[in-house]
């Protein structure tokens, strides 16, 4: 069979490329480390280290590439002005808040405010048609009756005890009798003046306002009937003084005291700032929202300040000055963040610290560092271990 000239197969060809390969990085190594690898006279001496660990301590000795690697800055101390700035919204003191109940059950015949009205102490709210009102002005005319033949029958007995006429027992009797009217009496008075029952013993009872304030809630119309004395027909507040609360992150909630100056704007009112102290921090974190709340109260005489506006809250702390370095400096180290500070000239060693990590450039050290430490700031990555 004839012999052709052919070109090579692939697996040909790689091994040829994969030889010249080799041979040029044979070729490099021997022009870069020279002979001395076989043992020849040319021989090159070690590299100074890196750098040399002591205990908790790195050193880096002179002639390192590392010096010329690492850059160390002082820690600096930056003065704030404490401030945080927190979401809130108005809100009705509720000791000034009151759910107006009606005694007794019955038909709500009239109904003589309407949602948003301000009211004063004393005025109508509503009249009820009921029939427990009847009930309880026959309760009060038989205690009457009662009492009046008991005061008889104690007058009749001491007349008859003073001519020898009736025992001592009968007298105590009639005395006991006529306490008992008395008592009964009393009651029937006191539970018609609890109901706000009218001199003309009408059957038609008046719900009156127990305190000034606005309709912040209605619950009945004219028509309704009225079966549980416990639903409320109405709620009033007293919007003369509000509370605004704020809503403290956990994490801040160490920031923030009772009596600490606070300032409250509104988007209702941009060009407005009130200013005021904080009047109560709660001891409970809320649990859905994991925020605390405080409360500043304000007098609100000209009702510029309306229940649900939303707020927002700055609250002012002392002036002080917090540790910064640049963010270039930290270090995570599996649940913990460290930074190398240097003890001595080329000598470092590891600090743990607790940073309040942020977007930005320097960072801010909560504890770990004082104003002043020598920190390495750039190349500390190759200090780590």
């Amino acid at each position: 069979m004839p012999i052709h000239d052919h070109e090579p197969s692939f697996q040909g060809k790689a091994f040829l490329w994969g030889g010249i390969g080799l041979g040029i990085l044979f070729l490099a190594a021997l022009l870069t480390h020279g002979f001395g690898w076989f043992g020849g006279a040319g021989k090159r001496d070690e590299p100074p280290a890196l750098l040399v660990r002591q205990g908790d301590r790195i050193m880096v000795p002179e002639g390192s590439a590392l010096r010329r690697a690492l850059t160390v800055e002082a820690a600096a101390a930056r003065p704030i002005n404490a401030k945080l700035t927190l979401p809130a919204v108005v809100e009705s003191d509720p000791a000034r808040t009151t759910a107006v109940l009606t005694p007794l059950s019955g038909r709500l015949i009239s109904l003589k405010v309407s949602l948003g009205d301000r009211v004063k102490k004393g005025q109508v709210l509503a009249i009820i048609d009921s029939a427990d009102l009847a009930q309880a002005y026959d309760e009060d005319a038989k205690a009457a009756d009662s009492l009046k033949l008991a005061d008889k029958n104690l007058e009749r007995e001491v007349g008859q005890h003073g001519i020898g006429a009736a025992s001592d027992k009968d007298l105590d009797q009639a005395r006991s009798d006529r306490a008992q009217a008395l008592a009964e009496y009393t009651r029937t008075q006191a539970r018609l003046k609890m109901l706000g029952a009218s001199a003309d013993r009408s059957h038609l009872l008046v719900v009156a306002a127990s305190m000034s304030g606005s309709v912040t809630a209605l619950s009945v119309a004219p028509g309704d009937m009225i079966n549980d004395p416990t639903q409320p027909l109405m709620t009033i507040a007293d919007l003369s003084l509000v509370w605004v609360t704020a809503l403290v992150p956990e994490k801040d909630v160490r920031a923030v005291y009772k009596d600490q100056g606070a300032e409250v704007t509104l988007s209702a009112y941009p060009d407005k700032v009130l200013r005021g102290k904080v009047l109560f921090i709660s001891d409970v974190i809320e649990p859905d929202s994991r925020r605390n709340k405080l409360r500043i109260a304000f007098s609100n005489g000209d009702y510029l300040l309306k229940p649900n506006m939303f707020a927002t809250v700055t609250v002012l702390g002392p002036d002080r000055t917090e540790i910064v370095v640049p963010s270039s400096a930290l270090l995570m180290n599996n649940d913990r963040t460290s930074v190398f500070v240097a003890t001595a000239p080329w000598t470092f060693e590891r600090r743990t610290v607790d940073p309040d990590l942020g977007d930005g450039a320097t960072v801010a050290i909560r504890s770990g560092l004082a104003a002043g430490d020598q920190v390495v700031v750039k190349g500390g990555i190759l200090l780590n271990d």
